[in-house]
């Protein structure tokens, strides 16, 4: 007899649909193995279909050497947050970054076809197979990876949803640490004034300068307030412009300065940001689940 606890065993182990997981218990006599591979052999001529899907979910995940380095994040998704939180899609994600570290790809496509640990299967091979068994498209979306003279350190906040990864040529990890905590806080843009591009620059000065004439202000008038303006434009974008989330009296630049370091770059990836996520009627996909 299978039981809804065996159900729910294969289900957790492999993100299956709890119909198709109640169907190869089945046919295997409840046999969880066979159960597990049955799922795979007949979800890889179904992973091509998945791969229309908007896959908005998952996780983003860091990998640091032991030495501090050579550092990693990456970026990837699922359809939905039920296998963000599967146990083999999280290995999976960790397996990724660590590959990412050691492997240094040049891109995602280097890297799907990079060999994944010791299984005999390229990254890519192993990305289908987990499709098939998880049951739901999945992306390897991006990745930053920093080799340092100094030191790599990385920050996970939201258990998966935003990824921080900063390089110091001088510095310590406590340091790190907090300035890694301040770009998951804060969404700087970019390190330092010198990154901004002009055009970005221009076009907030003309956003400023229209402000002030809304106001009233005379043209030279208006352009001196643009002047003193831009300022706080630089704070919300340069990491090193920014107040300090821990002490406000303090800039961040003002802070690595104090401690004698020097930050290079750094890299921040939230979960799914910038994919537009197709809105679904509830009702209605449990529907097509049940058909």
């Amino acid at each position: 007899m299978i039981t809804a606890e065996l159900v729910k065993q294969l289900r957790e182990k492999t993100g299956a649909g709890m119909m198709d997981c109640k169907k190869v218990l089945t046919e295997t006599d409840g046999d969880m193995e066979k159960a597990a591979e049955l799922l795979r052999e007949r979800g890889i001529a179904k992973a091509a279909k998945k791969s229309g899907r908007v896959a908005a979910e998952g996780l983003v995940c860091s990998y640091v050497s032991d030495d501090k380095k050579v550092g990693a994040i990456v970026e990837v998704n699922a359809e939905t947050d039920f296998v963000a939180k599967n146990e083999e899609f999280k290995a999976f994600v960790n397996d990724i970054a660590e590959i990412v570290v050691k492997s240094n790809p040049a891109d995602v496509e280097a890297l799907l076809s990079t060999t994944y640990k010791d299984a005999g299967k390229t990254v890519g091979e192993v990305l289908t197979d987990k499709i098939a068994t998880i049951g739901e498209n999945m992306t390897i979306r991006r990745f930053a990876r920093f080799e340092s003279e100094g030191i790599v350190e990385s920050y996970i906040h939201g258990d998966g949803k935003i990824a921080v990864l900063v390089d110091f040529k001088k510095g310590d990890s406590i340091l790190a640490k907090d300035v890694c905590m301040q770009i998951a806080a804060a969404r700087p843009e970019y390190l330092k004034r010198e990154e901004v591009p002009q055009a970005a620059v221009d076009k907030e000065m003309e956003i400023l300068k229209a402000q002030a004439m809304n106001e009233g202000k005379p043209v030279e008038i208006a352009e001196k307030m643009v002047q003193g303006r831009i300022g706080k434009f630089y704070s919300e974008v340069c990491l090193l412009d920014q107040e300090f989330v821990k002490d406000s009296s303090m800039k961040v630049g003002d802070l690595i300065e104090s401690k004698g370091a020097e930050m290079v770059r750094f890299a921040r990836f939230e979960k799914g940001e910038g994919i537009e996520k197709a809105e679904e009627n509830f009702a209605e996909e449990v529907m097509k689940q049940l058909k």
